[in-house]
C-alpha cells in the first residue's frame, strides 16, 4: 500500500485530525465490498491473516458492472490512507499524547485496549484500557509459541512412526497389522518435503520397504490417540468449517488436513470429468462433473459429514485440469489411505482394511519421521499465521504437561494459565482459550497480559526463536506492505491479527535512541481498516521516539 510520509509536529497533526473530522462528517460512508468476506479467519497465505486478501481479489476481478463499479472504486477508496502521520516524540509525555491522540483521531466506533513498555527502562510508556478482556485474533498465537517454546525448547522434533503389531518372517511378510501413529507434527506435509502433497507418505513407504516388509496379512492401523477426539474447538463458526484455515485438528495430520480435488476434462462432450484425489487415499468420492463444448469451468466441491467428497459441476472439454482444495473429515484415515496408496506404489500390499485403533505397548517400531525443529515451525505459523500449526502446537504441549498424556484444548489451556501466572507474572483470568489459534470467538486477552508475555519472551532462554518468528514491518510476510518507508520499516517486528471484527498487533520496536520497546495494540469493532491504519501510525511513531 503506498503511503505518503510527511514528519510533522503535534500541532500540525492535531490539524490535521480536525480536517479529517470535518471530512468525515461532510462525506458518506461507504461499506466495504469484502469487509465480511472472511470472518475471524486467519487462512492460508493469500489471506493468513483473515485480512480477506483472496475475497477482495475476487470481488475486484467479478465480471464488470455498471451498476456496482462506483461502489467499488468508493470502497477502494475508502480502504487506502489519504497519507500517513507519525511524529517524533522527546519524551515519555509525549508519546504517551501522541499515541493517546492518534487512537481516537481516526476509528469512529468499536473498543481499544492498548499498552508500550520500555523493556531498557522498564517503565510504562502508554497504557490504555489495558486490562481490557478483548478478543486476539492471531495475537493468540504469541500465546501458543511461548507456551511451546517453553514446553519443548527450539530444537525440539515431533515424530509420526510406523510400527507393526506381530511377527515378521524376514522373507518380506508381516504377520499382523501395520500401525501409523500419530506425534502431532505439524510439519507432516509437502511444505517441508519435496514431491508434493504425497511426498510424507512416499517417504515413510520407502523406510517401510527399506525394512524389507512387502506384504502385510493383517489391517493398517491409524493412531491419533495422542490428542482427544474433539477435532473443532469451541467458538469456532460453523461457516468456517469448509474453509481451509479452519481445518480440522488431530494428532495425526497430513497436509494441514487439507486434499487436492483434482478434475480432468473428459475425452468428449458430455463426457464424465475424471475426478482424483491428491495425494490419493480411501477418502470416498461422490463425483458429477460433466464435460461441456465450453471454456472455463464451474465445480463446487464440499466435504459430507461421513467424510466423503462431494464434486459436481462442468468442465469445458479443452480446459486444463483444475485443482481444489478440500477440508477433510477424518484427518487420521485420510493420512491412513494415503499411506496405504504410497505402500502400494512401493508395491507392498496390506490384505486388510484401515481402521482406528492405539498402538499397543509391546508393539515393534518400524520407521519414523521427525519434523523440522520447533523454532521453525513457529517461524511458518507465526510469519503466515497457520492455525493448523497452532492448534497441534497448543495441544502438543498440553499433552506434554497433562497427568493421561492426552493432548487437548482443556490441557493446553491449563498449562498455559499456570505458565502465565508462575513465569509470566500475570493476573489469573487475564487469559482465556478455547483454540491455540484466535479464530475463536470466544478467547480473550488483555493488553498488559500480552504485553507481559512479550516481555517474559524477551528474556527468556528461547528468546531468539521466539523473534524470529516474527514478520517484519515493510520486508516480510504478513507486514510486508504496512509501515513502508517510515522508522519502522526493518525494526518493528510483531505477530499481526485480523478478522471482520478485530485488528491487532503485538511485538517489539526498537526506538530511535536504540531502546526496546514492547507494545500491543487491541481493537474490537467494525471500523477496522481505519484501525489498522491507526496502528500503524502507532508503530511508525514508536520507531521515531528519543527521549531527551
Amino acid at each position: 500500500m503506498d503511503v505518503l510520509l510527511s514528519l510533522r509536529s503535534r500541532s500540525r497533526i492535531a490539524s490535521a485530525v480536525l480536517l479529517a473530522a470535518m471530512a468525515a462528517v461532510l462525506s458518506v460512508p461507504v461499506r466495504l465490498i469484502a469487509q465480511n468476506a472472511v470472518d475471524d479467519g486467519d487462512a492460508t497465505v493469500a489471506a493468513a491473516d483473515g485480512d480477506g486478501g483472496a475475497a477482495a481479489n475476487a470481488a475486484v476481478h467479478a465480471p464488470p458492472s455498471t451498476r456496482r463499479a462506483p461502489a467499488r472504486r468508493r470502497a477502494r477508496a475508502a480502504r487506502r490512507p489519504a497519507a500517513f502521520h507519525y511524529d517524533a516524540p522527546r519524551s515519555a509525555a509525549g508519546l504517551a499524547g501522541d499515541l493517546g491522540m492518534l487512537l481516537f483521531s481516526r476509528v469512529r466506533s468499536g473498543q481499544w485496549g492498548a499498552m508500550v513498555v520500555s523493556l531498557t527502562r522498564g517503565d510504562t510508556l502508554y497504557a490504555f484500557n489495558a486490562g481490557a478482556a478483548l478478543r486476539p485474533a492471531s495475537n493468540m498465537k504469541l500465546f501458543t509459541a511461548a507456551l511451546a517454546l517453553d514446553e519443548f525448547g527450539p530444537r525440539h522434533q515431533f515424530s509420526t512412526d510406523v510400527l507393526r503389531d506381530g511377527p515378521f518372517d524376514g522373507q518380506g511378510t508381516l504377520h499382523g497389522n501395520l500401525i501409523l501413529r500419530g506425534g502431532g507434527a505439524p510439519g507432516l506435509s509437502e511444505r517441508y518435503l519435496p514431491g508434493g502433497p504425497s511426498a510424507p507418505m512416499d517417504l515413510l513407504a520407502q523406510l517401510v520397504v527399506g525394512q524389507g516388509i512387502r506384504h502385510v496379512t493383517g489391517d493398517l492401523i491409524a493412531d491419533a490417540t495422542a490428542f482427544d477426539t474433539a477435532r473443532v474447538p469451541r467458538g469456532w463458526k460453523h461457516r468456517y468449517l469448509h474453509a481451509s484455515y479452519a481445518a480440522r485438528v488431530s494428532a495425526l495430520s497430513l497436509d494441514g488436513n487439507l486434499v487436492w480435488v483434482v478434475v480432468h476434462p473428459g475425452s468428449g462432450s458430455s463426457q464424465p470429468a475424471a475426478v482424483s484425489l491428491d495425494p490419493a487415499t480411501d477418502v470416498p468420492v461422490r463425483a458429477s462433473v460433466r464435460t461441456l463444448r465450453r471454456r472455463g469451468s464451474h465445480v463446487i466441491t464440499y466435504t459430507e459429514p461421513d467424510g466423503a467428497i462431494v464434486v459436481r459441476g462442468w468442465i469445458g472439454w479443452h480446459t486444463a485440469p483444475r485443482r481444489y482444495h478440500v477440508v477433510v473429515e477424518h484427518p487420521a484415515v485420510f493420512a491412513a489411505g494415503a499411506l496405504r496408496e504410497a505402500l502400494a506404489a512401493q508395491g507392498v500390499t496390506v490384505e486388510g482394511r484401515i481402521r482406528l485403533g492405539v498402538t499397543p505397548a509391546s508393539a515393534v517400531p518400524v520407521a519414523s519421521l521427525p519434523s523440522p525443529p520447533l523454532a521453525r515451525l513457529i517461524s511458518a505459523m507465526n510469519r503466515e499465521s497457520i492455525n493448523h500449526f497452532a492448534e497441534l502446537l497448543f495441544r502438543d504441549a498440553g499433552r506434554r504437561a497433562s497427568p493421561t498424556h492426552v493432548g487437548s484444548v482443556e490441557s493446553g489451556a491449563t498449562l498455559l494459565e499456570r505458565f502465565m501466572a508462575q513465569k509470566v507474572g500475570a493476573a489469573p483470568g487475564t487469559v482465556y482459550t478455547t483454540d491455540g489459534c484466535g479464530l475463536s470467538v470466544l478467547d480473550h486477552v488483555t493488553p498488559r497480559s500480552l504485553v507481559q508475555l512479550l516481555s517474559y519472551a524477551n528474556r527468556a532462554p528461547w528468546s531468539d526463536a521466539f523473534h524470529a518468528s516474527l514478520p517484519v514491518a515493510g520486508e516480510s510476510e504478513l507486514l510486508r506492505d504496512r509501515m513502508r518507508r517510515t522508522p519502522a520499516q526493518g525494526n518493528l517486528h510483531a505477530k499481526t491479527g485480523t478478522t471482520s471484527t478485530v485488528i491487532s498487533l503485538g511485538g517489539y520496536v526498537t526506538a530511535r535512541d536504540g531502546e526496546l520497546l514492547t507494545f500491543a495494540f487491541l481493537y474490537n469493532g467494525h471500523d477496522r481498516w481505519r484501525a489498522k491504519e491507526t496502528i500503524d501510525e502507532m508503530g511508525a511513531t514508536l520507531a521515531n521516539f528519543m527521549r531527551n
